[in-house]
């Protein structure tokens, strides 16, 4: 039985000061878990040592984490810091090294005492990339005064599948103690997933004032340039803008080619009040649009919360979820806008979200 170590420093009080055998201390606490043995052994080491502590140097003598295998572990574990790209896992050094998984993770976590960060997803910028993202990332800033930023309307589409995103990772199954694995049903141990999901493509505008609701595109249709000015912004985004914000907004998009393909930045001159144009928008830039770095992903989470069973469920949980978002998340996610161009700026137009 484990005695913790508050009841190792009471039991240690209890003997210097009261003289208390096993058999006194387990009348006087019944409620306690300890047998009369290990309260003996404690008991001989006070009157020997004084102390409840373990002697130093006793116990068993390390036969794995030892110092040239400390040495190794930490030659591959920190491996990347002058050669990114060549991390290796801990079952990839301990096979390596030649000791177990477990002694690798006790060399990582108590004898060099490294912490471990979770790798994200980003987008590949070029140096042309950075560059053009610190301009326009400068520009805005200047622009747009944190008074301002609640009327732009910030717009992106999504494709979201019948069948969820999947991170098999974490993903486990568990069954009693002598069960083999072909014993266990295939329902539970494989998930399945068709190689051509049924899909939909959604698009949205949000701002901290209101947002459109949730814009389906037509199943088979491509965006191209003539699709998104007469049926996205014409039906759709610029009548939902001016409904809540009037005539005075300012409407955002990303560089997909069908936002940047001249017709349609003549419309939006002509037929909005304000917008940023492909030349003011940073390239490779979803860390910079509420829609992809906040909304999409909570959105996201919530359909997925249980099983979809066909494209029509889907539609229907999307609407469902959307009007059921607090709109204190787009604000949020808004008003997080200007402290994302000032790390862009910081960055010199590089990565900056692993700051925040």
């Amino acid at each position: 039985m484990v005695i913790s170590r508050e009841d190792r420093m009471l039991i240690k009080v209890l003997r210097q000061e009261k003289g208390y055998g096993s058999k006194k201390l387990l009348a006087e606490f019944p409620n306690k878990a300890w047998s009369q043995t290990s309260l003996k052994r404690l008991l001989r080491k006070v009157d020997a040592s004084g102390s409840t502590d373990r002697k130093q140097g006793s116990g068993r003598k390390r036969t794995t984490r030892t110092a040239a295998n400390i040495a190794a572990v930490e030659d591959l574990a920190m491996s990347q810091e002058n050669a990114p790209g060549t991390h290796r896992t801990t079952r990839q050094i301990a096979r390596e090294v030649g000791i177990a998984r477990s002694s690798v993770h006790a060399i990582i976590h108590q004898d060099l005492k490294l912490r471990c960060f979770k790798k994200r997803r980003a987008q590949d910028l070029s140096e042309a990339n950075k560059t053009k993202r610190l301009i326009c990332a400068k520009q805005l800033l200047k622009r747009f005064p944190a008074h301002a930023v609640s009327f732009v309307w910030f717009t992106d589409e999504k494709l979201f599948t019948v069948a969820p995103p999947v991170n098999p990772q974490n993903d486990r199954v568990y069954a009693r103690t002598g069960t083999k694995k072909k014993q266990v049903p295939a329902t539970r141990l494989l998930r399945t997933r068709s190689n051509f999901s049924k899909s939909v493509m959604v698009s949205v505008g949000v701002s901290a004032l209101g947002c459109t609701k949730l814009i389906y595109i037509e199943p088979g249709v491509k965006i191209n340039g003539a699709y998104y000015r007469d049926v996205l912004c014409r039906q759709h985004l610029l009548p939902a803008t001016r409904t809540v914000s009037g005539e005075f907004f300012t409407f955002q998009q990303d560089n997909a080619p069908a936002h940047r393909a001249r017709e349609t930045v003549e419309m939006l001159s002509h037929e909005t009040p304000d917008f940023i144009s492909p030349l003011q928008w940073p390239p490779n830039s979803p860390d910079l649009n509420p829609v992809d770095y906040e909304i999409w992903g909570r959105l996201q989470e919530r359909v997925y919360r249980s099983r979809i069973c066909d494209v029509n469920h889907l539609m229907e949980r999307l609407i469902k979820e959307w009007c059921d978002l607090d709109h204190n998340i787009i604000c949020v996610a808004v008003n997080q806008w200007r402290t994302r161009l000032r790390a862009s700026v910081s960055a010199d137009g590089g990565h900056f979200e692993h700051q925040l």
